[in-house]
């Protein structure tokens, strides 16, 4: 079978060897971490070794490492435990959030509003998705109303990476909670959270190299947050149901891989991202890069790619590409079974037909020359099918 190019790394990535490991180790292993005898104990002992590592990479304490089923999970009890606990405690009732948040994080507060009659301000984006601080300090000049900022790390279909340093100052000094989804910058860009004004970080396993099915929400040991699960109450009371050990621990490793290697990886990826940019500009001359374009790893995720190919329809772009062997993303929403244009490029003003039409290439330390040369050489060729698919059809009179 001929290799497959994987360039979808920003949606879930192979587990590294070690992680791997871990996994099936304790897997192995028999015993619930709330039990009291020594099966139960021991795997308690994962649990706690777990916490530990995952704080001492992101420079937190272990109290603030509450594990969940993953990223999602996470987002749902950040935004709605923080707007709970902020309804009762002081009666602040308004959410405010990036218009380009993962859907993990726009749901919930869009469900908060119909539902629950929460307010919600979205902030406003500039041209390539960055939130503007004074934005953010506006809003939060009136604080007493305000029960939660969210505002995403990096933007997991553009790349753009947010201020969220100066937004977490800003809304730390206003006394309002700050909430960040972490989950496309953890392995990508330096990540201390001890210098992180942020009240509760998302983070997940299976973007950097880990087991599926974990992830965490690091909130501050002083934070009040309402559970959404209700149970045993095994973390902090905070969220119930039963800890998955043997995750935890390849969870733990993935962790200390994205962080001890990130600058390393960041260099590699930059370097390649921008030959992938490159050969598609120059194979596609009217290809949009859309998202931050500056050449660093601080302005744009160092292995994100997304382009918009005018005249195309994405899904079929992505199509044309899986047929060559080549994995993309369109970045773009699926309900109900029904492509959505992408609501980050709606927020930067696009139209329908230009935020249908792009594709998201999301690079690892896996990927290679040799892969980016692959897609530049097939991409003309699926560009050129793509829209002679979509041409309105020649009428004969």
């Amino acid at each position: 079978m001929e290799r497959r190019i994987y360039l979808d790394h920003a949606a879930t990535t192979s587990m590294i060897p070690a992680a791997r490991t871990a996994w099936l180790e304790q897997s192995q292993q028999s015993g619930n971490p709330s039990s009291l005898h020594s099966s139960g104990r021991e795997r308690r002992r994962v649990v706690e070794e777990a916490r530990e590592s995952i704080a001492a990479s992101l420079g937190t304490r272990p109290s603030s490492v509450v594990f969940t089923s993953g990223g999602t999970e996470a987002d749902n009890l950040a935004v709605k435990g923080l707007y709970w606990s902020a309804l009762r405690s002081r009666g602040a009732s308004r959410i405010a959030a990036s218009s380009v948040e993962h859907h993990a994080v726009l749901d919930p507060i869009i469900w908060l509003e119909e539902a629950q009659g929460a307010a919600v301000t979205w902030l406003g984006v500039d041209a390539v998705g960055r939130v503007d601080p004074a934005e953010v300090a506006e809003l939060v000049a009136d604080a007493s109303t305000i029960a939660l900022v969210s505002v995403m790390w990096a933007n997991n279909e553009i790349g753009t990476v947010q201020p969220v340093h100066r937004i977490a100052e800003i809304c730390r000094a206003a006394g309002v909670p700050f909430h960040t989804d972490a989950v496309q910058a953890l392995g990508h860009l330096p990540m201390d959270l001890g210098s992180l004004a942020a009240d509760a970080v998302t983070i997940t396993s299976h973007k950097i190299g880990g087991p599926f099915g974990i992830g965490a929400l690091l909130v501050d040991a002083g934070i009040q947050a309402t559970p959404v699960l209700h149970g045993g109450g095994q973390e902090r009371e905070i969220r119930s149901g039963t800890v998955d050990a043997p995750a935890a621990a390849g969870f733990a490793v993935a962790v200390e891989h994205a962080v001890q290697g990130q600058q390393a990886r960041a260099r590699q990826l930059v370097t390649l991202r921008e030959e992938l940019i490159t050969g598609i500009v120059n194979a596609v001359p009217d290809a949009i890069i859309n998202g931050d374009r500056g050449i660093g790893a601080q302005e744009r995720l160092p292995g994100n790619v997304h382009v918009s190919f005018p005249g195309c329809e994405g899904d079929l772009l992505l199509m044309l590409l899986d047929a060559a062997g080549i994995d993309c993303s369109t970045g773009s929403a699926c309900t109900a079974g029904v492509p959505e244009p992408s609501h980050v490029l709606i927020a930067l003003g696009r139209d329908e037909a230009g935020a249908r039409s792009s594709l998201r290439f999301s690079l690892s330390e896996s990927t290679t020359p040799e892969d980016v040369a692959a897609v530049v050489a097939v991409i003309p060729g699926a560009v050129e099918r793509a829209r002679r698919a979509g041409a309105p059809a020649s009428r004969v009179g």
